[in-house]
């Protein structure tokens, strides 16, 4: 749903409500597209063509396409498009192609088949993919160092994909790097001092939020309930709640100060995706986000006790957590695990420790299954951490099974050290590549 679409209230309107008809309901529809359209008199929706040997060309801002199969490549050519739940079959150069100049590209819950062993999945770069497979394609994530992507909970023919390098941008092989079976691993060197990572090559106050610029429109509270609704440019005062699946909530600001959460995502919703969007939980809020089934990118989040809640199919990714709220009794977590599974946290700028109270807090991340069996399957890499009691939080009565700490930067500002409990059963710590930030050498729990 588009601001434009709120009653004056805030509250967001009925589909049958007239006033949700027009050129912005077509944005949540359907794109506009160069080829294969044909539009619908008066009602502003539009018809996909959905095979065909020429790209469909996504040329509408803040499209939504979602749930539909394409026998054709798909060019985007204009900001904010989604693709959720499609299925694409095609040859060609690209099944997906970024136009130069274009941002803000998503792509969930999306396959895609490669018919021809030449053909790219997605190409070139500044696009974020979430839990996306690839099959048959010559490459599956094309990026470089100039239009990086975000590569989320994704694979390429049946196995997990992981970039190659930090800030998963991909750096294609010369042939000298090739072997008979593809790339040849690099040799191992030996841990050596090195200069630190500058502090911005992760998130911060220049690309996290509501990007400048833009307005907003005042709102109050929000109750979500209608699937695939799309909101953007709001300055909402009060907290929201996501009642239904496929919901966005992009280049927004949340202040929420009540006690609870600022987004509260019921069990009836699934793949929420939050970006750009700067939450503010007013020195009360208990949490930004709970607790499953949503994709956190590029946020900044302060002034709350704790950040995320983490469960089941949940993401938080280039986003920047810092300047917790102390009340009395808390113990202030950047992100804490309530249970569940398949949880990434990637390439995010945890600071629990505030500097002006030289305030440890409690956690980079507490790793805790206190309301369901046990956490499993998470991934918490290139991430910079500092701050907490220990940096790391592990309660004595985890049940935990592939929790996966990797390629990360901890900073010295703790109380105690930088993981409880590391030999605890499911963790799952790469000493070599989990190092201290000021000089890169490995942390040793």
């Amino acid at each position: 749903m588009n601001n434009t679409d709120l009653h004056p209230s805030g509250d967001p309107q009925t589909p049958d409500d007239p006033r949700s008809r027009g050129t912005s309901r077509t944005r949540l529809i359907a794109a506009t597209s160069a080829v294969g359209l044909a539009a619908i008199a008066g009602t502003g929706y539009a018809i996909i063509a959905n095979s065909g040997a020429d790209p469909l060309v996504l040329n509408t801002p803040n499209a939504v396409i979602a749930g539909q199969t394409f026998d054709r490549p798909i060019e985007i050519a204009a900001d904010n498009v989604t693709l959720q739940r499609v299925t694409i079959r095609t040859g060609g150069s690209a099944a997906i192609r970024i136009r130069p100049g274009v941002s803000g590209a998503t792509i969930t819950d999306t396959e895609i088949h490669c018919t021809d062993n030449k053909t790219d999945g997605i190409v070139p770069g500044d696009y974020a993919a979430t839990r996306v497979t690839v099959h048959d394609c010559r490459r599956a994530f094309v990026q470089d160092a100039t239009t990086p992507a975000t590569i989320v909970d994704s694979e390429q023919n049946g196995e997990a994909y992981s970039p190659d390098v930090p800030g998963g941008v991909l750096v294609a092989p010369t042939p000298t790097d090739l072997g008979p079976e593809g790339p040849l691993p690099s040799p191992p060197r030996a841990p050596t001092a090195v200069p630190p990572t500058p502090i911005t090559y992760w998130p911060g106050p220049t690309n996290t939020g509501v990007p400048a610029g833009t307005i907003l429109t005042n709102s109050g509270s929000l109750d979500l309930r209608i699937a695939g609704q799309v909101l953007t440019n709001l300055n909402i005062v009060g907290c929201v709640t996501v009642r239904a699946s496929n919901v966005v909530i992009r280049k927004s600001r949340i202040t929420c100060n009540s006690p609870t959460y600022s987004i509260r995502v019921y069990d009836t919703a699934t793949n929420l995706l939050v970006e750009d969007v700067e939450i503010n939980g007013g020195g009360r809020n208990s949490a930004s986000v709970c607790c499953s089934n949503y994709t956190l990118r590029r946020a900044n989040i302060w002034n709350m006790v704790d950040g995320p809640r983490l469960s089941t199919r949940s993401t938080v990714v280039d986003s920047w957590i810092h300047d917790l709220a102390r009340v009395p009794n808390s113990h202030n977590d950047a992100l804490q695990t309530t249970g569940g599974s398949n949880i990434i946290v990637r390439h995010n700028r945890l600071e629990p420790y505030k500097a002006s109270t030289n305030d440890p807090h409690n956690a980079c991340i507490m790793i805790g299954s206190t309301t369901a069996d046990s956490v499993r399957n998470l991934t918490f890499e290139n991430n910079y951490c500092n701050g907490g009691n220990y940096s790391v939080g592990v309660r004595d009565d985890l049940v935990a099974s592939n929790i996966v700490f990797k390629n990360n930067k901890f900073g010295r500002n703790y109380r105690y050290g930088v993981i409880a409990r590391p030999n605890q059963t499911g963790i799952l710590w790469e000493r070599a590549t989990n190092v201290w930030f000021d000089n890169g050498l490995p942390v040793v729990p």
